[in-house]
């Protein structure tokens, strides 16, 4: 159970959040948490020159993000377990207990995961220590790859699945 820095119990119903959180603001933490997942959707999207995905390689996405519970940065474990914390938030009854309830849709614009990753870093280099940021940052693209790679016939990247790869590395200031 967790407890206050005061020795006392969180307030009902709410989680304390990991001292890695509290740097960033609500709009901030949400562009991080929810940046692994949208990768590994922009990256199983139907594209032009890109085979086309099957499940397996939303598992190894899937299995990408999960990976990042093991990883030595106290960040990328605490975005994992917000993005757990919110799937189970998400899929849970709802208020009247009758059903689940359903999140919206995950963009799937290549543009647009490219323009919060470039924001995302930018939110990294002002307000996580250098070895989280680099963490994260390779964490995600670690996810995109693991998903470009699950292709039907091998290993091999197609040039659009390559192109994607490098950019999305130079956008989150890997190369």
């Amino acid at each position: 159970m967790s407890h206050s820095l005061a020795g006392e119990p969180p307030a009902a119903g709410r989680r304390a959040a990991p001292s890695t959180t509290a740097v960033y603001s609500a709009t901030e933490w949400e562009l991080l948490t929810g940046l692994p997942g949208r990768v590994v959707v922009v990256a199983t999207a139907p594209a032009p020159g890109r085979p086309v995905r099957g499940v397996a390689a939303g598992l190894a996405g899937l299995e990408a993000v999960a990976a990042g519970r093991a990883f030595d940065s106290d960040l990328v474990r605490a975005v994992v377990a917000a993005i757990y914390a919110r799937h189970d938030e998400s899929t849970g009854p709802d208020r009247s207990g009758r059903g689940r309830r359903r999140r919206g849709t995950v963009p799937t614009d290549p543009v647009d995961l490219l323009t919060d990753c470039r924001t995302a870093a930018r939110v990294l280099r002002r307000r996580a220590d250098p070895a989280d940021s680099a963490a994260y940052r390779q964490w995600v693209q670690s996810v995109a790859a693991r998903v470009c790679r699950e292709a039907p016939g091998g290993p091999a990247l197609s040039p659009t699945d390559q192109r994607f790869l490098d950019r999305l590395g130079m956008t989150l200031g890997l190369r």
